[in-house]
């Protein structure tokens, strides 16, 4: 199983595809994991096929990787930097950076903080919620610690907790997520994002905000309305893999070596 550690933590990767091709970093989503978010969907496949390397990873908390059950190790910037941690262990001098969800949070961070190692961005499930925020997540906290989901009443709660059994996730260590990374940017943070962003929201997700509205903060940010789908159906949606393929295409020269 290949690994790479950052902060005292062991990370879960997989890294398909021409190892010269222009690189893309994939960053999964909340309760989820690279399999669940990236490979199953077909994503892996989409891209290498297109002729990318695809590089994804499972978060601390997530997948086969470590599992602290310590809110601290989940803020953003902890987060931003096993992305970076993993492009320094591959040695990639630049990839574009594609997230979901949580994902695309860590994302914004990272390709804040090193827009010259991350000259594309991609986000999926999260618009104007980067900056207003998603919602009372409290309540999926307290849905992942009670004792069954039978015990679960709250509708968002439930969703969450029934995919964190699903993917037979550790409960206790995506509580302790939920408390520290859900930290927002600000408009003027998210106004020197200057690189070239597809921002793609299921018109059906009462989560991720608008993305037009997120757009409209950035120099170069493109909204795509992912048709009739909700926050869990948009990642794998065939459409918004076309509109990705379509961006990337567009802007391939940012990311080639």
């Amino acid at each position: 199983m290949a690994e790479f550690e950052n902060g005292g933590y062991r990370l879960h990767f997989i890294d398909e595809g021409d190892p010269s091709a222009p690189a893309l970093l994939l960053v999964h989503g909340f309760a989820s994991s690279l399999r669940v978010n990236w490979v199953d969907p077909g994503w892996v496949q989409v891209l290498t096929d297109a002729g990318y390397r695809a590089v994804a990873f499972d978060h601390r908390g997530h997948g086969l990787s470590d599992k602290p059950r310590i809110g601290e190790a989940y803020t953003p910037e902890a987060m931003a930097s096993d992305v970076l941690a993993l492009a320094d262990h591959l040695d990639l001098p630049k990839a574009a950076l594609f997230g979901y969800s949580m994902g695309a949070r860590v994302s914004a961070f990272t390709g804040l903080a090193h827009p010259e190692r991350f000259p594309l961005l991609v986000f999926g499930g999260l618009g104007i919620g980067l900056v207003n925020g998603v919602g009372d997540w409290d309540p999926i906290a307290d849905a992942l610690l009670a004792p069954s989901l039978e015990d679960v009443s709250h509708e968002r709660g439930r969703m969450f907790r029934a995919f964190a059994d699903r993917t037979r996730s550790d409960r206790l260590a995506l509580a302790a997520c939920i408390q520290t990374s859900r930290k927002e940017l600000t408009e003027d943070e998210v106004s020197r994002l200057r690189q070239p962003t597809l921002i793609g929201v299921g018109t059906k997700d009462d989560i991720a905000g608008s993305a037009q509205e997120l757009a409209d903060l950035m120099p170069r940010g493109e909204a795509f309305s992912i048709p009739n789908r909700d926050h869990m159906l948009a990642v794998g949606d065939r459409l918004f893999k076309a509109k990705v393929l379509e961006f990337l295409a567009e802007h391939r020269a940012l990311i080639e070596r």
